[in-house]
């Protein structure tokens, strides 16, 4: 019993150490508030603000805080030049690149309508103009009926992608 007493001071006195150090914490912390001496105030509209004088604070409506740390974030003031150049599209680029970069532009577009093509000509094969071949387990007409609705629907949706890539080709073909 007695080396549990002895365990029990020694945890009890751990406590006690931290509480005063963070009374010295606070101690110093106050020390430093009060060399400062300028009272800080938060005023209508969420201004935080310590170049005011008493009477002016009153004045405004401003209210003093005491006590309560305050962190103070400056913004970063985007330059002048980057948001102008960023809205007008950029820096210009010499006309053999941009010719290089148009003729990239119109074998990709190639390509891609050449797929999107071959795809839809597969998807309109099987759709056999809304009467595709009954699947082994579509022995449900409502089954076979849902299968030609999704399948007429990628028919149209694939329609539109091409039409809309004929539609940026035309124009990468315009644009020279």
């Amino acid at each position: 019993m007695h080396d549990r007493k002895n365990t029990l001071t020694k945890d009890f006195s751990l406590p006690q150490a931290a509480r005063g150090l963070a009374l010295l914490a606070l101690l110093l912390a106050g020390t430093a508030q009060a060399a400062d001496d300028k009272p800080v105030y938060r005023c209508p509209g969420n201004l935080y603000t310590d170049a005011l004088s008493a009477k002016e604070a009153i004045a405004k409506g401003c209210k003093t805080l005491e006590g309560t740390p305050i962190t103070v974030i400056q913004s970063i003031k985007p330059k002048a030049g980057s948001t102008s150049s960023s809205s007008s599209g950029g820096e210009k680029v010499a006309a053999d690149d941009q010719k290089a970069r148009d003729a990239d532009k119109r074998r990709i577009l190639e390509a891609e309508l050449q797929k999107e093509e071959a795809a839809l000509a597969a998807l309109q094969k099987q759709y056999n103009n809304g009467q595709p071949e009954r699947q082994g387990d579509e022995r449900n007409f409502q089954k076979y009926q849902d299968r030609v609705n999704e399948m007429k629907a990628a028919v149209t949706r694939k329609e539109a992608d091409v039409a809309a890539l004929r539609r940026e080709l035309t124009a990468a073909g315009s644009g020279k």
